[in-house]
């Protein structure tokens, strides 16, 4: 396996595995990885000869400077995880390398940005957009791999790399959860043993209103009171959104008559939780 931390030579292995007739799979993140990453890793090796990792935490996506120093760096750790399964390549570049010093160049894409985790985190999404098309562009593999917790901004990347015409496919892979139905995240280190143990509603709130929907439910509003009920019983949580959501537009919906999401943020303490569910309603069934 090997490890670059500069631009040029990243680009250089992977347009050589092409020409050689090797598809190539990329798979971003932040590091810290996880089985949710081991996940998408997997995938990318089972559809792709060749297999890059970036690990890079950027700061341009996060809204606080002490929410980016949280945030856990163990490349030591990653390095050895990426070579045991079987990555070929990862790129670890520094902040200064990834961003010019008074750079002015961003990538802002609307619509599905400004719902959800939009409001409360102001340029997040921007940071996100900048930082992939970049790694696109540095590592121009034949196929990116997403995990759909991160559902908005996987919503946001499918259009972005449409409406931009980068040549590259998106692959969405179904998000990883714990024994107990957490969905497996980086943040997750940061709650304490009750806020681990409350954490767990949120997966059963999402799941207990699925079931719903699958009896032919559709109305929004009855959903989000189920996964609310769900997650206060479990204890007191700053609950910042629950939202049901068209699945591509991630407009809000107030019944569900094609396929949606129902998506949420939750904090306990100083860590805050994203998590959703796809849902769509078996118009056989008579809706309650």
């Amino acid at each position: 396996m090997r490890i670059l931390r500069e631009i040029d030579p990243c680009r250089r292995a992977v347009r050589d595995w092409q020409r050689s007739g090797e598809r190539c799979g990329l798979v971003p993140t932040m590091g810290a990885l996880h089985d949710g990453h081991f996940a998408l890793i997997r995938e990318a090796r089972r559809r792709c000869p060749r297999v890059a990792v970036s690990i890079f935490v950027n700061p341009t996506q996060f809204t606080s400077r002490e929410d980016y120093e949280k945030y856990p760096h163990q490349h030591e750790q990653d390095f050895a995880a990426c070579d045991r399964e079987g990555v070929d390549l990862v790129f670890a570049p520094t902040a200064e390398t990834m961003h010019a010093v008074g750079g002015s160049t961003m990538v802002h894409v609307s619509g599905v940005t400004e719902g959800l985790c939009g409001p409360a985190r102001p340029g997040h999404f921007d940071g996100v957009a900048t930082v992939v098309t970049k790694l696109f562009h540095i590592l121009p593999a034949d196929m990116a791999f997403f995990g759909e917790k991160d559902f908005q901004q996987l919503a946001m990347i499918r259009i972005m790399t449409r409406e931009l015409d980068l040549p590259v496919e998106i692959v969405a892979c179904p998000t990883v959860r714990e024994p107990d139905g957490l969905a497996f995240s980086s943040r997750n280190g940061h709650l304490t043993s009750s806020e681990r143990t409350q954490a767990a509603s949120l997966s059963r709130g999402l799941f207990a209103a699925a079931k719903k929907v699958q009896a032919g439910v559709s109305d929004s509003a009855k959903l989000c009171r189920i996964v609310r009920e769900t997650i206060l019983a479990a204890g007191p949580a700053d609950i910042e959104y629950v939202e049901v959501v068209d699945d591509e537009t991630l407009k809000a919906v107030t019944t569900i008559r094609k396929p949606a999401r129902i998506c949420l943020a939750v904090r306990f303490g100083i860590c805050r939780l994203i998590d959703n569910v796809a849902v769509a309603v078996d118009f056989s069934i008579r809706s309650t």
